[in-house]
């Protein structure tokens, strides 16, 4: 079953259509990244998934129920975590929830927000101020908020935007957690590493899905060929390897260089040539996530120019 299934998306603001023709699946129990450039239409879809805003064309179901007709039960059984810190600064986080429970009409709220301040580890912090708070601990803050209400699906518009290292870990490892109880998660990130985390993908750019699956399967449809350059003189040959036929891609890796391209005889025939004038060593390797996103910008048109 999927918690989420939507055809032919499409919502537009003035004459800017920000999401085109967006169709997409989410089976339930599921943790599927949405990725893409900024701009790329990802917060709008989110939005029109959980009922804030109506599709101009297109049909959809979250949990089973319509999101043209049925918004306001969607919004009941979701947690939506937006993208900019949303919560009091200047109340504490027990005050914040205690609101937050309020909102939804829960019953024993003191004892809802015990058990949820003890649940995200927050008990030790219940009286200090929101605005206080690191990145770490504010994104802790609003996943409680969302999970409080004990919904179905979880909606995160880049949870972990500024975070450390550690916190985003840690974030992870309890959407994990959350997911292996059943609860399906929808989570638009800008980190490679996160993305690789997820089940399955989705990509959007300037309003279209360019791709959908698993990490291994956007990679390999993507086909594009990856050579490491190393040694000799690295900075002449990324700079003779700009703009040559069959290349689309010279990116710096510490010590050395990753050239891509869509055409692997012409991309081995120039790394080749620049690899003997240059005295550098090339060997073929892995084509990564960044790779693959990278190439979908370069070929997309920005919705708003």
């Amino acid at each position: 079953m999927n918690a989420i299934e939507v055809s032919g998306l499409v919502k537009r603001f003035g004459d800017k259509t920000v999401v085109d023709h967006v169709s997409m699946q989410v089976a339930q129990g599921e943790i599927s990244g949405f990725l893409g450039p900024n701009g790329s239409g990802k917060t709008t879809t989110i939005r029109v998934m959980c009922g804030l805003l109506t599709p101009d064309e297109g049909e959809g179901r979250v949990l089973g129920r319509d999101i043209r007709t049925e918004g306001v039960w969607i919004k009941r059984e979701v947690g939506y975590m937006t993208q900019k810190f949303s919560f009091y600064e200047d109340l504490s986080i027990e005050e914040n929830l205690t609101f937050v429970a309020r909102l939804y009409g829960l019953d024993s709220v003191s004892t809802v927000v015990r058990d949820t301040l003890e649940d995200l580890g927050l008990s030790s912090r219940r009286r200090q101020l929101a605005g206080t708070l690191s990145g770490g601990w504010k994104q802790r803050l609003a996943l409680a908020a969302c999970v409080m209400h004990k919904p179905r699906l979880l909606l995160l518009d880049e949870p972990t935007a500024g975070v450390d290292p550690k916190a985003r870990r840690e974030f992870w490892d309890e959407i994990h957690l959350r997911a292996s109880s059943g609860l399906t998660v929808l989570v638009s990130t800008h980190y490679m590493d996160e993305a690789e985390r997820c089940h399955r993908i989705h990509y959007i750019s300037y309003g279209k899905l360019l791709a959908s699956g698993t990490v291994p399967e956007v990679i390999r449809d993507a086909a594009l060929t990856t050579f490491i350059l190393e040694g000799g003189n690295i900075i002449e040959a990324a700079h003779r390897l700009q703009g040559v036929a069959g290349v689309d891609q010279v990116a710096p890796f510490g010590l050395t260089l990753h050239v891509v391209g869509h055409d692997k005889a012409a991309l081995k025939a120039a790394v080749a040539k620049v690899a003997d004038e240059t005295g550098v060593s090339y060997r073929e390797g892995s084509t990564s996530l960044e790779d693959v996103f990278i190439q979908f910008m370069g070929k997309s048109t920005d919705n708003m120019a």
